[in-house]
């Protein structure tokens, strides 16, 4: 039962603030109210939601326009966000509303008496935990089948970003982590760390071991004190899947006839974010007939990328600029001569086309002397503590 400590009705007008009440975390009683739960319908607005949920017109208006955005962003409401709206049970009045902006923060609103608003964020756990992954189907399937979030996905795919092909893994290729995710109301919302990894495949073991050089740039470097980090990046966008290799004998999808394709394509959804593999300069932007929205870049003296079918650029991006590694540059779409929505990349070394597939990266600045014995020391640690997590599954 709740108290009269309660603080519902406390809050002036002006008064925006984070609660921070341990008997009741969203700041009022919850329990003293019925309650109405809910989810935002496509094309609804603030206003039209609170006037549905009994507020006049002008108080919804007044009550949308004097939370800040910083608080509580209009702009930012989606079809399928969840609400809660709290009535005094005897005359039926509105006096709170609850809107969940994400999976930890809500914002809560004071509709009765005096408006105000705050932000109750729940309570998130860090939990270290390891995962054991061997290919069998895909990387998605096998990650959810040992037990770990399928969002591990997309840390091991940036750690590894330069060394490992995660369009081209294979069966019996195997990655152990080391990691933190965060856990909110039981459910895993994110990762927050990879502290240790290794790949294998085959003989062959990739470690990647998390330690800061204190430069502003890479964390991650193997056991012999390399960057994980090299100048490119293994590819341009994230899981799709290859629909055509780099050939110079491959029958034509849309003429029929045989030529060189000296590319590789990437189909995926259109729209989906394609990015510059390196640094370097947009040498070109624009249509190239057969490619569609072409975007090429000259990373070096050596080599020059280009990314073809796009189905619009990036804001702004023009001839003469400089993009940064993993920078996107255009978005995946069918212009020119395509079945489907896909990318068309491409790589030159010297002036020649070569396979992106087989291109080896140079490697980046190694980690400072000063830091190897730290980098040493931590692998030593990690890796007994990887195999004995190993060997007790």
């Amino acid at each position: 039962m709740c108290l009269p400590s309660c603080r519902g009705g406390r809050h002036s007008r002006a008064d925006v603030e984070t609660v921070k009440d341990t008997v009741y975390p969203l700041g009022f009683c919850t329990d003293s109210f019925r309650v109405v739960e809910g989810e935002l319908r496509n094309g609804q607005l603030f206003t039209a939601l609170m006037t549905e949920l009994g507020m006049s017109a002008d108080r919804a208006h007044e009550l949308g326009t004097m939370v800040p955005d910083s608080l509580f962003n209009t702009r930012k409401m989606r079809p399928g966000d969840q609400w809660w709206a709290y009535y005094d049970t005897t005359a039926n009045q509105l006096r709170y509303f609850v809107y969940a902006n994400n999976k930890v923060d809500q914002t809560v609103f004071q509709c009765a008496d005096s408006l105000s608003a705050w932000r109750y964020s729940k309570p998130v756990e860090i939990t270290r935990r390891f995962a054991d992954i061997t290919i069998t189907s895909s990387l998605w399937n096998d990650m959810k089948a040992a037990g770990a979030s399928t969002l591990l996905i997309l840390n091991l795919s940036d750690v590894y970003a330069w060394t490992v092909d995660f369009f081209g893994l294979q069966e019996d290729d195997r990655f152990r982590v080391i990691y933190s995710e965060k856990v909110c109301d039981g459910e895993v919302i994110a990762i927050d760390s990879i502290y240790f990894a290794k790949f294998n495949r085959g003989e062959t073991e990739l470690p990647a071991i998390m330690l800061d050089n204190h430069d502003g740039g890479n964390i991650y470097w193997n056991e012999k004190g390399e960057s994980l980090r090299k100048a490119f990046l293994k590819a341009p966008l994230q899981f799709s899947r290859i629909s055509s290799g780099f050939s110079y004998h491959r029958r034509h999808p849309v003429h029929g006839d045989v030529r060189a394709h000296t590319a590789v394509d990437y189909a995926a959804p259109t729209g989906t974010p394609v990015m510059s593999i390196g640094d370097g300069t947009v040498i070109s932007k624009g249509w190239a007939g057969g490619g569609g929205n072409t975007v090429k870049i000259r990373h070096n003296s050596v080599y020059t990328t280009s990314y073809m079918h796009l189905s619009k650029y990036a804001t702004g991006l023009k001839v003469g600029d400089h993009v940064r590694q993993g920078q996107v540059i255009g978005y995946v779409g069918a212009t020119g001569t395509a079945t489907g929505p896909h990318l068309d990349f491409r790589v030159w070394k010297n002036g020649t086309p070569i396979n992106p597939l087989t291109m080896e990266s140079p490697a980046s600045e190694p980690i400072s002397e000063d830091r190897r014995p730290a980098l040493d020391s931590l692998y030593r640690i990690l890796s007994a503590e990887m195999d004995s997590l190993t060997v007790n599954r």
